[in-house]
């Protein structure tokens, strides 16, 4: 059978947002929804403005990416795109909509914002984004009513959002290989950013997060922020954890790295081989705290392997020894948020799943479904006031300290992969992209 384009599978993907949208606005009451794609928002007292970034609420009906614009739907009609045009010589306007997509809507160009009032007509709005002069008035925003069903049926991924994450995946794997290239051949921590920029054929405002790319002691950060313009002298190690986006939709892929052949390399590769494991449960039906919990007790094998516990595996567990290395969760949804909305959702009408106690970090606590996009990134990390707490509360006598300072000058280790639940074997969108570049 042959691959289905993009335009087809965009058809289909907008018959699931018009079905959804059709259950929510009627169980809310609402006559229709008009989607906010948001505003530009200026710097405090300034006139430059935050790199802009659509309403993913806005987004999940369309690519488009410009400020001012808005989605008008009733239930069993026609989409309407009112699309913002301004007549505007300071900064370049949006060209007018163009590819697979635009024919599903009518289009309607203004010039200003303020013209949504003749386009959208009488009734009750449910109007999904933040308050704004355009939308004062017109009806109730983010009613939870409406919000909370949205949300939670979009963590099920339709067959185009799914492409584009694996497109998504293409274009972050292609920049991987090449800030790698970039680490081997002696570049500093921005030198690679840039290297991964080009690569990624993005600027950094295009990037779905902040590139975290880390020599040596700054791996054990696990967001680390800076970007070092010198590279230190025998960096031993380089972690980064950098994404792409198409349409909207974001991969977001850990690697790494030893400088040489070694002990720490050999942590690489046992940490890797139990993220496969572990990216191998994502299975419908499944729920995620498990994988999360299984996941310690993959560290907890590793770490007694190493010799850095000298404790069992089980007992690393039960006293929270592992969490001393591993000190965040499992993974996220991911999709048009990198950390996609409703992870903790009891169910489309409100409530909240907890998290398993002791592990206030994990950001997803859903049973997996067909269609769920998920990271698997565990990881092993030497972080200092971690490693204090566990000498000062006692789990440190369960920890051979020499192996500990051999291993910390590394910083850390994290592999995160994307993968989606569906019937079989899960697809794992990271590994795919990998196998193809090869």
């Amino acid at each position: 059978m042959a691959k289905k384009t993009l335009a087809a599978l965009y058809g289909e993907h907008l018959k699931e947002a018009t079905a959804r949208a059709d259950r929510a606005a009627i169980a809310g009451g609402y006559d229709g929804l008009i989607m906010c794609s948001g505003s530009q928002a200026y710097h405090y007292l300034d006139d430059s403005t935050y790199p802009f970034r659509p309403n993913p609420r806005y987004r999940a009906w369309l690519p488009d990416a410009s400020p001012d614009c808005y989605v008008i739907y009733r239930p069993g009609q026609r989409p309407k795109l009112v699309f913002t045009q301004p007549d505007d010589y300071w900064y370049l306007p949006p060209e007018r909509p163009e590819g697979y997509w635009v024919a599903h809507f009518d289009l309607s160009i203004v010039r200003s914002p303020g013209e949504l009032r003749r386009a959208v007509g009488s009734g009750r709005w449910a109007i999904l984004g933040q308050p704004e002069p355009a939308t004062e008035g017109l009806g109730d925003h983010d009613p939870p009513a409406v919000t909370g069903p949205l949300d939670y049926a979009r963590a099920v991924k339709t067959a185009y959002e799914i492409e584009c994450m694996a497109l998504a995946s293409a274009a972050g794997v292609r920049a991987h290989r090449a800030a790698e290239q970039a680490f081997r051949a002696g570049a500093s921590e921005y030198e690679i950013h840039l290297a991964y920029c080009r690569a990624a054929d993005a600027r950094e405002e295009e990037l779905p997060y902040n590139n975290i790319i880390g020599f040596d002691r700054h791996a054990a950060v696990l967001h680390y922020q800076l970007l070092d313009r010198a590279r230190p002298a025998g960096a031993k190690s380089f972690l980064i954890d950098a994404g792409a986006q198409h349409a909207g939709y974001a991969c977001d892929i850990t690697r790494t790295y030893a400088a040489e052949a070694g002990e720490f390399l050999d942590l690489i590769r046992s940490v890797d081989a139990a993220q496969q494991a572990l990216a191998a449960r994502v299975l419908p039906g499944v729920d995620y705290r498990d994988i999360h919990l299984e996941a310690h007790r993959a560290v907890a094998g590793i770490l007694v392997t190493h010799g850095i516990a000298t404790c069992t595996a089980e007992a690393a567990v039960e006293t929270g020894l592992t969490s001393v290395f591993f000190p965040h969760g499992i993974g996220h949804l991911l999709g048009l948020m990198v950390h996609d909305a409703a992870g903790f959702a009891a169910g489309p009408d409100g409530g909240t799943r907890e998290k398993p106690a002791g592990h206030p970090y994990l950001r997803l606590t859903r049973d997996l479904e067909p269609g769920f996009a998920v990271t698997i990134e565990p990881g092993i990390y030497f972080i200092d006031s971690l490693l204090e707490a566990a000498r000062a509360d006692g789990r440190g006598r369960s920890i051979d300290w020499r192996r500990v300072e051999a291993l910390h000058p590394f910083g850390g280790v994290r592999i995160e992969d994307d993968v989606v639940a569906q019937a079989g074997a899960p697809r794992n969108l990271t590994r795919e992209a990998f196998d193809a570049a090869n």
